[in-house]
């Protein structure tokens, strides 16, 4: 592996800590004589686009400087590009969210920490998943979801696990819940009522709840948690214990582990990725692992 490094920044990740972020993340990676060069995002889907321009230019260590949507934009640069198995991603929390490096080890709020993961940190490499023309490497999610996601929009005086549990508290006895048929590796799952399901690569979304501790990133698989539409009081109790990380065991909870699912819809629905809003371009949408797809820079063991 060279020693240049390329670094997409999101400045607008973190309400604006991103930007906050550019000089002194600059500076850590520079400090051992790395050549080191850099750029901003200006619109989305610049961060896919700056990372297949690196990765033509003959950078193989790619860094992202955000939340999971950065960090997810970045990584479909690299595994859209031809040199993916060359390729490397680092990261740095700068978002909102940040779950996927909560399962990775990475440190939360440390730059200096995280750009020695980056310089003498070791690779993994790791399970992504895809779903329509995209890959995600945290989750996938629908329904209660997205709502919570859309609410989250209108907030802007609170962060992280904070700002996505008072937007499910205020979603919690609005949201409708939708219809959708199951299939999990080619076993039928029937038509459902569904308040949420979540496609978990990894063990943590919402900004730092627990959806899926038990995930393996690199078990080539993914983990699907199906919530069943239900009463106030069964919603209640089934976030408290998602906040607790015990959701498995309530009834209307279910847990399937499969390479592949798909999901039909009475209408193309919309859903997320890593935190970012997408809509279907179908009622029938397939998800499925990418079994180590993408190699990423995590903390060396003990």
């Amino acid at each position: 592996m060279n020693d240049r490094i390329f670094v997409v920044f999101n400045p607008h990740a973190g309400k604006g800590r991103g930007a906050q972020l550019v000089a002194p993340v600059l500076e850590e990676l520079s400090f051992g004589g790395a050549e080191v060069e850099h750029a901003l995002t200006q619109a989305p889907g610049d961060e896919a686009r700056l990372a297949r321009e690196a990765l033509d230019r003959g950078f193989r260590r790619i860094v992202a400087v955000g939340g999971d949507g950065t960090w997810s934009n970045v990584g479909n640069g690299i595994l859209s590009s031809d040199k993916r198995a060359e390729a490397e991603l680092g990261l740095v929390p700068g978002g909102t969210g940040c779950d996927l490096a909560k399962s990775l080890g990475i440190p939360p709020r440390d730059v200096r920490a995280c750009c020695r993961v980056i310089l003498d940190g070791a690779t993994r490499a790791i399970d992504v998943g895809k779903i329509e023309d995209k890959y995600f490497l945290n989750i996938a999610g629908f329904g209660y979801d997205v709502a919570v996601l859309e609410d989250s929009w209108s907030v802007g005086y609170l962060e992280g696990s904070l700002l996505y549990l008072y937007c499910a508290l205020r979603q919690l006895g609005s949201y409708k819940g939708f219809s959708v048929e199951g299939e999990a590796d080619g076993r039928p799952l029937g038509r459902r009522d569904m308040l949420m399901v979540i496609v978990a690569n990894a063990r943590v979304f919402g900004g730092g709840f627990k959806v899926a501790p038990w995930a393996d990133l690199e078990d080539g698989r993914l983990d699907a948690l199906s919530f069943a539409n239900m009463g106030l009081g069964g919603r209640v109790s089934a976030l408290v214990r998602l906040v607790l990380g015990s959701h498995a065991s309530h009834p209307q909870v279910e847990r399937i582990a499969a390479a592949r699912f798909v999901y039909r819809f009475e209408a193309p629905p919309t859903y997320e990725t890593d935190g970012e809003w997408n809509q279907a371009r179908t009622k029938e949408l397939v998800i499925e692992a990418i079994p180590r797809a993408l190699r990423v820079r995590v903390p060396r063991a003990d």
